[in-house]
């Protein structure tokens, strides 16, 4: 393979330092509901301004190791006029970006869906690589319900996943491959385990037969809990053993790292299972374990930010200040009243 030791390079340096990714790739049509919930105007320009909030936050490369982000933002530029791109870099932040185009109807399985993107991936990755991008993300959305997932959706969603890494590699582009078994149902956390490991051994099978340098992947899986709705009380202990027996079973040694999604947990009880997965079990894993959240780490920003010019600092420091309280869980360190420093 023409980038192998790059690629090595570049998935080591993402899961380094006890540090994290932040996924700054929510599409326009998510950022924008966010935005009315938060009484901001859904607008380009605020989109732009909310990205510099995050990206300018002063000693963001002490928490971060690299940020995912969605093609608007790709050219955008600081209101001092730097690009985003440049000031990620300086801060030794390495940029990455999006590139699965949401979800459509898996045709004949109802209820279930394929990723789209793969068209016009090459092309994409020509250019994002071009303009400085050295990693990328695909997402696939598996469902729990009933007898769901089927076969066809896992089957379909880990050879989509495998197409677009062994894409992203060729490219010279590391590949986060995204399976996330959604949160959404009243499944028990034992379910939840067992999809997830139907979904990771799937994904490396297709992995494998794509020929796909598992020594420059990172894999981004859901941790393994209850559906939202379930009436099932689990604790972080509890959690953090469900996910690591999974992972060990599907999961090769090889792989670069493991970087969590939050999948719509509040940031406290995201970063409190990845302490416990740390703090209880490091020494037993193969792999670097963090993180690349979204609204577990930026949301209270946002909500702080809420559009205005006078809360940027302050929403900068709640920013750093749940990066700060990641990089301890990532050593398994995070004490309880981290939050509140």
């Amino acid at each position: 393979m023409e980038h192998r030791d790059q690629l090595i390079r570049t998935a080591r340096a993402m899961v380094a330092d006890h540090k994290g990714l932040v996924a700054l790739d929510e599409s326009v049509a998510t950022l924008n509901k966010r935005f009315e919930a938060a009484g901001i105007p859904q607008t380009e320009a605020f989109r732009r301004a909310y990205r510099e909030v995050l990206i300018t936050a002063p000693g963001i490369g002490d928490y971060l190791n690299g940020a995912i982000l969605f093609d608007e933002t790709i050219d955008q530029q600081s209101s001092s006029g730097r690009s985003f791109l440049d000031i990620l870099q300086q801060a030794g932040v390495i940029p990455g970006i999006k590139l699965d185009e949401g979800t459509e109807d898996l045709p004949g399985f109802p209820g279930e869906k394929i990723t789209k993107g793969l068209d016009d991936l090459t092309e994409r990755l020509i250019s994002y690589r071009q303009k400085g991008l050295r990693f990328a993300k695909w997402r696939a959305v598996i469902s729990i319900d009933g007898d769901l997932p089927s076969e066809a959706c896992i089957i379909s969603n880990a050879h989509a996943l495998a197409r677009y890494a062994a894409a992203c590699q060729h490219a010279g582009i590391v590949p986060i491959v995204e399976p996330e078994v959604i949160m959404d149902g009243d499944h028990s956390i034992a379910r939840c385990a067992e999809v997830t490991e139907r979904t990771l051994r799937e994904l490396f099978y297709q992995l494998n037969l794509l020929k796909v340098e598992l020594r420059g992947l990172i894999l981004k899986p859901n941790m393994v809990l209850p559906g939202e709705d379930s009436t099932e009380k689990v604790d972080s202990e509890q959690v953090a053993a469900y996910t690591v027996n999974c992972l060990l079973n599907a999961v090769p040694a090889t792989v670069a790292g493991i970087a969590f999604l939050s999948g719509g947990q509040e940031p406290e009880l995201a970063s409190g299972h990845l302490n416990a997965i740390n703090h209880i079990y490091q020494s037993e894993l193969p792999w670097p374990v963090t993180y690349s959240f979204s609204r577990a780490l930026h949301q209270p920003a946002l909500e702080i930010w809420g559009g205005k010019d006078e809360n940027v600092k302050a929403a900068q420091a709640a920013f750093l200040e749940l990066g700060k309280a990641n990089k301890f869980a990532r050593s398994g360190q995070l004490i309880p009243n981290e939050f509140s420093r």
